[in-house]
């Protein structure tokens, strides 16, 4: 995969170091495009290219510190997503693999595949208590868009409710959960909003 390096990638770098919200903004909206092109290539599931290329930039704000001594940025990023996604394979297919032998048939579209440290995990936890707290049909919209990977108009059919409602919950939920990120972890709250606003 080629990937060609941002403009002033070294200072931009340094920003994101130091905990700049915009510079890492500025990084996602360079790479997450190319990166979810060659994950895609590797899956073949948009569902789990969705999963991977957040989650690598969730490593990469939640390890910003060790960015100021990265010296080529594109490699280290290429050989991160690749060896997330490889991890990611491997564990879907043992995944598979066990429960065939226990004869329980599971859905690798649905079922999350991610090997990810403490520290994410808290990330997805907040998400998930976030989600909680949603109203009943703003949850529901969330999860059919987020888990399920179901178009507006898919959930609009599916629950009886016009695409403009849809839209109008995903919006409303998306801004609730940021919401109780940003209070409850501040430094997290760029990486859900950058997520669900580019991709």
């Amino acid at each position: 995969m080629a990937l060609t390096s941002v403009h002033n990638e070294a200072i931009l770098l340094a920003q994101v170091a130091g905990g700049d919200e915009k510079a890492f903004t500025t990084l996602f909206n360079a790479y997450h495009q190319p990166l979810g092109t060659f994950v895609m290539t590797l899956t073949e599931s948009p569902e789990m290219t969705a999963e991977i290329v957040q989650d690598v930039f969730i490593k990469i704000w939640m390890n910003r510190q060790e960015l100021s001594a990265v010296e080529k940025f594109t490699a280290y990023l290429f050989i991160l997503t690749r060896n997330y996604t490889l991890n990611c394979l491997r564990k879907s297919a043992n995944d598979r693999k066990k429960h065939l032998q226990y004869g329980q048939y599971v859905s690798t579209a649905t079922s999350p595949v991610t090997e990810i440290p403490t520290a994410d995990t808290d990330y997805f936890s907040l998400i998930d208590s976030a989600v909680a707290q949603l109203p009943p049909q703003q949850q529901q919209v969330y999860l059919l868009s987020r888990k399920e990977g179901l178009k507006h108009a898919e959930i609009a059919h599916q629950m009886g409710i016009s695409k403009e409602t849809v839209k109008k919950y995903v919006q409303l939920s998306v801004k609730a959960i940021a919401h109780f990120i940003k209070i409850n972890a501040p430094l997290l709250a760029p990486v859900f909003l950058c997520f669900y606003h580019k991709l």
